[in-house]
C-alpha cells in the first residue's frame, strides 16, 4: 500500500513522487491528475494515503476526498495545497481529510506530515493549526473558549503534544529543555483543566484541531 498523489500539475506530481520515493525508502508512489481519476485508482488498489490538492479539472479535491470517506471511511486524506484559509482547512477536515499542509511547507515538515499521516495520527501544518486553535469554530466553541486563554507558545507545545510528539522531539524542534517541555505540560493540564494526554487529544478533536479517521 503506496501513496496516491493527487494534482493537476504534471511537474508538481513528478517532483513529489520523487521525493517521497527517495525519502521513504521506495514506498510506491502513483499519480493522477483528476479527482475521477483518483476514484478509479483508488477502486482499482487501494493506497495507504491519498495526497490531495484543492483545485482539480472536474470534480473539485474536496468533493473526491468527500466521496473517497464515504466509500472508504478507513481511507486516509492529507490535503497539501497552496490554499490556506481557515475556512477551506476546515472544510477539508470537515470533508475527512486527516491531515493539511500548505505547498509552502519545508521538505522536512512534508515528510513528517506523510509519515505521521501513515501512522495513523493526524496532522495540520503548525502555523494553521495554531490559527485554527485561536479562531472559534461554529458549533464547537467549548474547546476554543478553553484554549483562547493560552499563549502563542503554550498553543504551540499543546498542538504538538496533542498530536502524539514526544517530549523529546517537541524540545528539539523549539530548541528548549525537555523539563522545559514538561513544566509547559504540567501548566498546560492546570489551565485547560484535564488530567490526563487522552483528555488533551480530546480537547483537540473538540476544538476541531485533530480529526482523526476512523
Amino acid at each position: 500500500m503506496g501513496i496516491l498523489l493527487v494534482d493537476d500539475h504534471p511537474m508538481i506530481r513528478l517532483g513529489l513522487a520523487h521525493f517521497l520515493g527517495e525519502g521513504l525508502n521506495g514506498l510506491p508512489v502513483r499519480e493522477a491528475g483528476s479527482g475521477e481519476e483518483a476514484l478509479q485508482q483508488v477502486q482499482e488498489e487501494l493506497p495507504g494515503l491519498v495526497i490531495m490538492d484543492f483545485d482539480l479539472p472536474g470534480i473539485s479535491g474536496l468533493e473526491t476526498t468527500r466521496r473517497l470517506r464515504q466509500r472508504l471511511p478507513q481511507l486516509r486524506v492529507l490535503f497539501f495545497s497552496e490554499h490556506t484559509e481557515l475556512g477551506l482547512v476546515r472544510q477539508a477536515l470537515d470533508a475527512g481529510a486527516c491531515g493539511f499542509l500548505s505547498k509552502a511547507a519545508a521538505p522536512a515538515v512534508v515528510l513528517e506530515a506523510v509519515r505521521r499521516v501513515l501512522a495513523g495520527h493526524a496532522y495540520i501544518e503548525q502555523p494553521l493549526a495554531t490559527q485554527l486553535a485561536c479562531q472559534p469554530h461554529p458549533g464547537q466553541g467549548g474547546g476554543n473558549a478553553r484554549l483562547q486563554g493560552l499563549t502563542q507558545r503554550e498553543i504551540e507545545i499543546f498542538l504538538m503534544l496533542a498530536k502524539g510528539t514526544p517530549t523529546r522531539l517537541i524540545a528539539q524542534q523549539l530548541c528548549i529543555s525537555a523539563k522545559t517541555v514538561s513544566n509547559y505540560l504540567t501548566l498546560l493540564k492546570s489551565k485547560l483543566q484535564v488530567s490526563s494526554h487522552a483528555e488533551l487529544v480530546h480537547l483537540a478533536i473538540e476544538a476541531g484541531l485533530l480529526r482523526i479517521a476512523a
